[in-house]
């Protein structure tokens, strides 16, 4: 009888481990998807922001124009404020202090507020890339664009699903980000090709790097026991880093294939 009992109870036990790990699983698929939908509504929001912004910048229409863009096509007053004035460098640098931003405070934040902030970041970063639409042709933004979501699913795909420890990563993926931060802000004032090149290059390497392991990270970070607010700030965090992910993997790529107008 006594035997009888202890396998009973063994049989419960494993029941409860199955039932346990299957509830876990359930809930780091809706925690991924979570992140997921937060970070394809910013990369939406930016693209939408981005067009519209180029299209409030740019004319046609010789009556509107403030100064000339190219032949037979002209920046409006918004746009010399966005593309030629001292206004631009706080466009093009804001996004880059709004991560530090909302790093630093999603903590004391609710989860509506830093939802509202992710948003917020990504429309200022669509207003910030706006600047691609006058600089490579629809089609190749389009073309890129497309290259730049297969290669971050696959990749992403990867970080989630991969059996390997990838936090051997982190150190030289920081290191790389670091140093194309810096080139970056340097070829800002020498505008040299040969350098924007070698940041391209590197720079897809780091990115799709990062975007593998922020993806491990992210799974890694979740928790059962968190409670929604917790758990909410984490899948927003999570959708930041992703999004930063493929926006600067788009961005190297369209670099480096980008056909020019």
């Amino acid at each position: 009888m006594a035997t009888f009992d202890r396998n009973k109870s063994t049989r419960y036990g494993m029941a409860g481990s199955h039932a346990n790990a299957a509830a876990f699983d359930a809930g780091l698929r809706a925690y991924m998807l979570r992140v997921y939908n937060y970070m394809a509504i910013g990369v939406a929001i930016t693209g939408v922001l981005a067009l519209l912004t180029s299209m409030a910048a740019t004319t046609t229409d010789v009556s509107m124009a403030a100064a000339q863009l190219r032949e037979g096509e002209y920046l409006t007053s918004l746009g010399v404020a966005l593309y030629t004035s001292p206004l631009r460098w706080v466009v093009m640098l804001a996004p880059l202090g709004f991560v530090f931003f909302l790093s630093a405070r999603i903590h004391k934040m609710s989860v509506s507020g830093a939802q509202i902030a992710f948003w917020g970041f990504a429309a200022l970063m669509g207003i910030s890339l706006s600047s691609i639409f006058l600089v490579y042709t629809g089609n190749s933004i389009a073309r890129v664009f497309f290259i730049s979501a297969a290669s971050f699913g696959a990749l992403s795909l990867y970080g989630y699903t991969t059996k390997k420890n990838l936090s051997g990563w982190g150190s030289f993926l920081f290191m790389g980000l670091i140093g194309i931060i810096i080139a970056s802000l340097v070829n800002l004032f020498i505008e040299s090709s040969a350098l924007q090149f070698a940041i391209s290059v590197i720079g897809v390497l780091v990115f799709a790097g990062l975007t593998a392991y922020d993806t491990q990270q992210i799974k890694e970070m979740y928790a059962s026991y968190d409670d929604s607010d917790v758990a909410g700030k984490k899948a927003i965090m999570g959708a930041l880093r992703l999004y930063l992910d493929f926006i600067n993997l788009f961005i190297m790529l369209l670099s480096l294939f980008g056909n020019r107008e």
